[in-house]
């Protein structure tokens, strides 16, 4: 592609770029195929914006990256400013108190992410054709703004890989984060999965799910026009159990279930324990075009192994039987690994304004790197599986 003048603008409200422009840089093929993840699409973000999930009193301001040329919006990116870490699970904390315990500002700060979301996917959002001129833009765009606005640093949050690589290449400081995540090896049922399994393992599965499945009450799967606002308010309760214990306060509204159930209640799936009558747990994922990504999880009921059933082996059997090939648990979990689960490198990129604290944080990359690979390693051998299995 000839070189081509680029314009950098930022925008606070998601509508100012508008759906067209911002779909066909988030998800260009989304009128014949599911988004690789709906996490970056207008949709998902309107939600959070207009049900006051993100904006003024929450930390999370947005500041849309917009990159124009040749006419037309060829790239975007989910940028926020921010003054806190949380929701990000990719944590900086200690970089923060030791850059303002040495007297510098670390709020606010950049993030380029799906807000709450630790799941991967692209974060440098380009038009096809347009990858390389559209992600050097928005990164130096970004890095631009930062510098001539005294702003500490930028963080660009479970990028994929090949991004990860691309901003390397620019300057940027790579970072190795790890996840579970369970890989379907063309299984046709859930016996399929557990045939694969080491048969003390196997046994062990089949015990939790008999215990969860035999609780007293019922499961319900739902997605689409299934879900209705009486599902909404019950996990509205767990998730607010949830991030009270967790985080100190949700971060989602109850407005967001609502906007999401307008904008995109095909890419859900609800997963729910009903007992008597009542709703006593839950746990929510997102549909992709190729994953299926579990979120949020909430329950008024101490139940054995419910949270195992609805957070995990529901979401292998959903993953089966629509021929996805991969299930993001989430953040963190080591005892996902018991349950067919394995660890996966994760990715993000850094930009640290300061010199000397900039390669204070690339020596302690390159150490936590070569340390979650070596974690990697011992877990992925210490797996479930039969170990002639070679998975992924």
């Amino acid at each position: 592609m000839t070189e081509t003048e680029v314009e950098i603008s930022i925008v606070e409200h998601i509508h100012q770029i508008g759906q067209a422009d911002w779909d066909a840089c988030a998800c260009p093929d989304s009128d014949i195929a599911r988004p690789e993840d709906p996490f970056t699409t207008y949709r998902f973000l309107h939600a959070l914006e207009t049900s006051g999930s993100v904006g003024a009193g929450t930390g999370w301001h947005p500041q849309y990256l917009v990159a124009r040329g040749d006419g037309q919006v060829i790239a975007v990116a989910p940028m926020f400013a921010k003054n806190h870490s949380q929701g990000e699970y990719i944590f900086d904390f200690n970089w923060a108190h030791a850059y303002e315990n040495a007297g510098g500002r670390y709020y606010p700060k950049l993030q380029i992410a799906a807000p709450f979301t630790p799941a991967t996917g692209r974060r440098f959002l380009t038009r096809p054709g347009w990858e390389h001129t559209g992600r050097s833009a928005l990164i130096q765009g970004a890095i631009e703004l930062a510098a001539n606005n005294q702003i500490s640093s930028i963080h660009v949050t479970y990028c994929t890989e090949e991004e990860a690589e691309f901003g390397e290449k620019l300057g940027l400081l790579r970072r190795s984060s790890q996840q579970f995540h369970w890989y379907n090896q063309g299984y046709h049922s859930f016996d399929d999965f557990l045939a694969a399994l080491s048969a003390r393992k196997r046994k062990n599965i089949r015990k939790e799910r008999n215990t969860a499945q035999n609780f007293g009450g019922s499961i319900l799967a739902l997605t689409g026009d299934e879900i209705t606002a009486e599902h909404w308010d019950a996990f509205w309760v767990f998730y607010q159990d949830t991030g009270a214990r967790k985080w100190g306060t949700p971060y989602l509204t109850r407005a967001f279930f609502d906007a999401a159930q307008d904008l995109m209640r095909d890419d859900m799936l609800l997963v729910l324990a009903e007992l008597d009558g009542q709703f006593v747990a839950g746990a929510l994922n997102f549909i992709g075009r190729d994953t299926l990504f579990g979120r949020y999880w909430g329950a008024i009921a101490d139940i054995p192994c419910l949270h195992f059933e609805l957070c995990y082996y529901q979401a292998i059997e959903f993953a089966i039987s629509q021929g996805l090939s991969k299930v993001e648990a989430g953040a963190q979990g080591s005892h996902k690994l018991a349950r067919g689960y394995l660890p996966a490198e994760t990715h993000s990129l850094h930009w640290i304004g300061d010199t000397g604290f900039r390669n204070a944080v690339a020596q302690y990359l390159d150490a936590e790197r070569d340390a979650i690979g070596e974690e990697i390693t011992v877990l992925t051998d210490y797996g479930p599986f039969k170990k002639q299995e070679s998975l992924k």
